[in-house]
């Protein structure tokens, strides 16, 4: 697909728009969650796994940052569930198995990843976070379902073309 100083400069965009994503928040009562998790699917279905993982990574915390940390340092914990989600959403799609990923992704990150806070926060959180966190789920998912396809149909034209001939 994308290869060498094209797939860094490819990267660091992705992570440039989930920081601009990350300014897009819903109003919730925990200020981090946002639509910072698309352009890090779009980089895991273009880029891989990796690199998608580093971008929601860092993507979460950014969001975290500009919200003022509101779970301290539980965030640390999100941004790895993040990149765990992430990193699996990748392999199924590159699998072809586009629907469950994207499946898979809003079960994990909608349902799932707000479970160990029920231990530190109690189940009241997690009940009062989970709609919230379905809805920017869904927008984010509807975003990369739209956008992906574009840009792998392009890249793969792209690389189809033989340079120097």
């Amino acid at each position: 697909m994308i290869e060498g100083r094209k797939r860094f400069a490819t990267a660091i965009v992705f992570l440039s728009l989930s920081v601009i994503g990350s300014l897009l928040k819903l109003p919730t009562s925990v200020g981090s969650i946002a639509l910072d998790s698309a352009p890090a699917l779009v980089a895991a279905a273009l880029l891989g796994a990796g690199p998608g993982a580093l971008v929601a990574a860092f993507g979460h915390m950014i969001s975290a940052f500009f919200a003022g940390f509101p779970l301290g340092p539980f965030h640390l914990l999100v941004a790895g569930e993040m990149a765990a989600l992430v990193f699996g959403f990748a392999i199924l799609y590159r699998r072809k198995w586009k629907k469950t990923a994207f499946f898979a992704f809003f079960v994990g990150n909608a349902f799932l990843s707000p479970l160990p806070f029920a231990l530190w926060m109690g189940k009241a959180f997690v009940m009062a976070i989970i709609p919230a966190l379905a809805i920017a789920t869904a927008a984010n998912l509807a975003i990369a379902a739209v956008v992906t396809p574009v840009l792998v149909k392009r890249v793969t034209k792209e690389a189809e073309k033989v340079p120097y001939a």
